[in-house]
């Protein structure tokens, strides 16, 4: 798949994504981006105990390049989790500004199928960072829920979306979908869910009387 206490209003991308050390040189902020790329990947097909020498050599870096950035594993998973939820909300208006409301939502809706998957696959070394950092589990789910609101704000301005349904009931039927059918050998089931749910959000033009 907005928590209380967090106002939306208050939140970017940048918010999530931002690393608390000092901005880095080009050439170092391309080495982190590769590694968390590699990161999301390997955590979404073998889990949080994927090997860190596998992630680097993924990303084309060496070990001590890895380790420099991210001292720990807890870390690399804090990082890749807020890289990925950050790259997920940016997604919402990169979309929109290529297509139509309908398409960008569809699209959006596979996007965060492969994001969760690739949470789940970190899940229990997250829980344990989301445990020590309950503001990072709101900043998120609000950034989620906004990107949702953007996509079908778009939506019911062209006409396409019902104007009567919540985002956040939105945001929680896809999460539905990827508990259900999340796997990758699942993909074409969840594609299916999904259709049914933007069919279930789309407007149907009223029959006029005979």
């Amino acid at each position: 798949m907005t928590a209380d206490g967090v106002t939306t209003e208050s939140l970017t991308a940048d918010s999530v994504s931002a690393d608390p050390t000092r901005t880095l040189r080009a050439d170092a902020q391309t080495n982190r981006d590769r590694v968390l790329d590699a990161a999301a990947r390997l955590f979404q097909l073998e889990g949080a105990d994927t090997s860190l020498k596998a992630i680097a050599k993924e990303a084309g870096v060496g070990i001590g390049t890895l380790y420099r950035r991210f001292p720990t594993r807890e870390r690399l998973i804090e990082q890749t989790y807020r890289s990925e939820s950050a790259r997920l909300a940016a997604a919402a208006s990169t979309l929109l500004d290529a297509m139509p409301a309908a398409e960008a939502l569809r699209t959006w809706m596979d996007l965060f199928i492969d994001y969760m998957a690739t949470k789940h696959g970190m899940a229990d070394a997250l829980r344990a960072v989301l445990t020590t950092d309950g503001d990072l589990r709101m900043q998120t789910r609000d950034l989620m829920a906004e990107a949702v609101a953007t996509l079908m704000r778009a939506g019911i301005d062209d006409g396409t979306f019902r104007d009567d349904l919540d985002p956040d009931d939105v945001l929680l039927a896809m999460g539905g979908v990827s508990m259900i059918a999340g796997d990758a050998d699942q993909r074409e089931q969840a594609a299916r869910m999904l259709d049914l749910l933007l069919d279930g959000i789309m407007l149907r033009p009223t029959s006029s009387p005979s």
